[in-house]
């Protein structure tokens, strides 16, 4: 069983653009929403896509399964999405041992910014890059799944 262990923060700054890679463009739908679990589609820039389901209650640490779906399955999915279907640019980050995803959101969630880091346990201490802002994890306002389904406004505190 995959475990996802992350943290998340809003980002304050671009000092994360000189050294990202090139990006990639993510079309995301919830096709299952409930407060400890969910079901995801999620196309990555038109040439793959990926089925999540995420079960459990901690902000920190959630069991991740993920399969790979045909492009017409993923295409069809997002049209039963429960809400709005999520636009975002993901670019990879390094900083000393760790990858950050910086989400760069499109569409009605335009504006909003947010980096995550994965870690293996959850005693890892990623250093924090200077262009973050405050510390998001746990805080389910931020949650793609709430995003996609209540809004960006309902999101800002």
């Amino acid at each position: 069983m995959a475990k996802e262990i992350e943290r998340k923060f809003l980002v304050a700054s671009d000092g994360w653009r000189q050294h990202a890679d090139k990006g990639t463009r993510l079309r995301q739908a919830y096709i299952v929403t409930m407060e400890d679990r969910s079901v995801r589609v999620r196309i990555h820039g038109n040439k793959w896509a990926r089925l999540t389901i995420k079960i459990g209650k901690s902000a920190l640490v959630r069991n991740e399964y993920e399969y790979d779906l045909p492009m017409d399955d993923a295409r069809e999915l997002l049209t039963q999405a429960v809400g709005i279907i999520i636009e975002k640019r993901r670019f990879r980050v390094p900083h000393k041992g760790f990858t950050w995803e910086v989400d760069v959101y499109e569409g009605a969630l335009e504006g909003l910014v947010v980096a995550e880091v994965e870690m293996k346990q959850e005693t890892d201490l990623p250093a924090l890059p200077a262009w973050l802002g405050r510390e998001i994890t746990g805080n389910r306002r931020y949650s793609n799944q709430a995003l996609a389904t209540e809004g960006l406004l309902e999101a800002q505190p």
